[in-house]
């Protein structure tokens, strides 16, 4: 196998190296890939933060009511939907009024986008980073989508907000070329029977001088075992009883962000600050630095503490919120940017055997895309309700994630993809 390199223990140092860990550890076409997958999740930021700094203004310019602007916010969950029950597919078989319509059709557009890449992004970059940068690599890509959240949070205080939709476009366009020089994930070259591909692949990844005949190996004969067990029962064929924790583990935690209260957060954040007389631009912009900051810290610490325990970390710090916008608002994103914001993704895109990823991306997909289309949808409803009641629910339910991680969620840091997944079906 490939010469993996190991990581420093102090937080602090690996901060400074890990960017060059990630570069001294593969090539320019791992470093491509990775460019491509973070474009992506900061194109997703921008998606999801979009409505939270434009709220007023749409209203305003539009004359909305708060039913109006909770289907807008909302719809871009129902493309999430669709781009969920589309993406499992794609993952097994391609690889890894007249304005307020206009608006809705656009917004929607984007949800089944960013519903096909929400899956198949975290999958890529797991399937093709080296075994001890994987949390690394995943989670620092992934931490750009609260980047994109943040940029948008920072942009929407001083852009009109057709001129910030134009903007949050750019992303997007720039991910089309680059798409034609990236290379395939060796695991679904293995997969569909291209083995002679899979150490060339590596090699590119990897580097030429290195050796990657030990990791081709475990990879084609894991695969290999798969395809022995020969089950043609396709979609149906994941709720066997040897993928029931996988699968509960994986949708559950894809889930836990988004009845938390995470779509409610993101699109309506304006309306919180506003309800309680806070700056609407002080709020934006103290969120996105603290969400940029706390995203740094756990791309750092994904590799050296595990997933595990951030994701408990992250609870702990949402559970003891105060009830005062600005700090809960604040520590909320910088607590989702620390662990909830990427392990999710990372945990679900480790735990699944190649032959049933593509079913178990959808259900997940699934699972997160209507849990955010119900705290999207009814969030502006409940916080007109009450305030104090709307913050409590979603407490409680973090409340009851700590439990859950702490109980059933094992730590995935240093095994290889195929010991995570053995060990996750029994």
């Amino acid at each position: 196998m490939a010469e993996e390199v190991s990581l420093l223990s102090s937080p602090s140092e690996s901060s400074t190296s890990l960017l060059s860990e990630i570069s001294n550890a593969s090539t320019r076409a791992f470093v491509l890939a990775f460019t491509v997958g973070s474009c992506g999740a900061f194109a997703f930021g921008c998606i999801i933060g979009y409505s939270a700094p434009t709220q007023s203004s749409i209203m305003k310019d539009l004359n909305l009511s708060i039913a109006d602007y909770s289907l807008f916010g909302s719809i871009l969950t129902v493309g999430l939907i669709l781009g969920a029950l589309i993406c499992g597919k794609l993952t097994d078989l391609v690889g890894r009024v007249y304005a307020v319509w206009l608006l809705d059709l656009g917004r929607l557009l984007q949800g089944i986008s960013i519903g096909i890449s929400a899956y198949l992004g975290p999958v890529y970059i797991t399937e093709i980073a080296p075994r001890k940068l994987r949390g690394a690599a995943c989670s620092m890509s992934q931490l750009f989508t609260g980047v994109g959240i943040s940029v948008v949070y920072a942009l929407g205080t001083v852009v009109a907000w057709r001129n910030l939709a134009i903007l949050g476009s750019i992303p997007s366009l720039m991910i089309l070329p680059l798409l034609f020089f990236i290379p395939e994930s060796p695991r679904w070259l293995a997969k569909v029977g291209r083995e002679k591909e899979v150490e060339e692949i590596l090699s590119r990844l990897r580097g030429e001088n290195s050796d990657v005949s030990d990791e081709a190996g475990e990879i084609l004969a894991y695969t290999e075992h798969v395809k022995q067990q020969g089950d043609d029962r396709g979609f149906l064929k994941l709720f066997q009883r040897k993928y029931a924790f996988s699968l509960t583990i994986g949708v559950v935690l894809i889930a836990l962000p988004q009845l938390g209260g995470l779509s409610g957060y993101s699109f309506y954040t304006e309306s919180i600050f506003i309800s309680t007389g806070v700056s609407s631009d002080v709020g934006f912009i103290s969120t996105s630095i603290v969400q940029m900051l706390a995203g740094v810290l756990g791309t750092v610490l994904v590799d050296v503490s595990g997933r595990r325990s951030l994701l408990l970390e992250n609870h702990y710090w949402e559970t003891g919120t105060p009830i005062l916008a600005l700090i809960s608002v604040t520590l909320y994103f910088g607590s989702y940017g620390l662990g909830m914001g990427s392990i999710p993704s990372i945990i679900a895109s480790e735990i699944y055997p190649v032959d049933v990823k593509g079913a178990a991306g959808t259900m997940c997909g699934l699972a997160s895309s209507i849990s955010s289309w119900l705290v999207a949808y009814s969030f502006s409803f409940l916080f007109q309700w009450s305030t104090t009641g709307t913050f409590l629910m979603f407490t409680t339910v973090t409340g009851i994630g700590f439990v859950f991680i702490a109980k059933l969620v094992p730590e995935t840091r240093g095994k290889s993809l195929e010991e995570i997944q053995s060990l996750f079906s029994f």
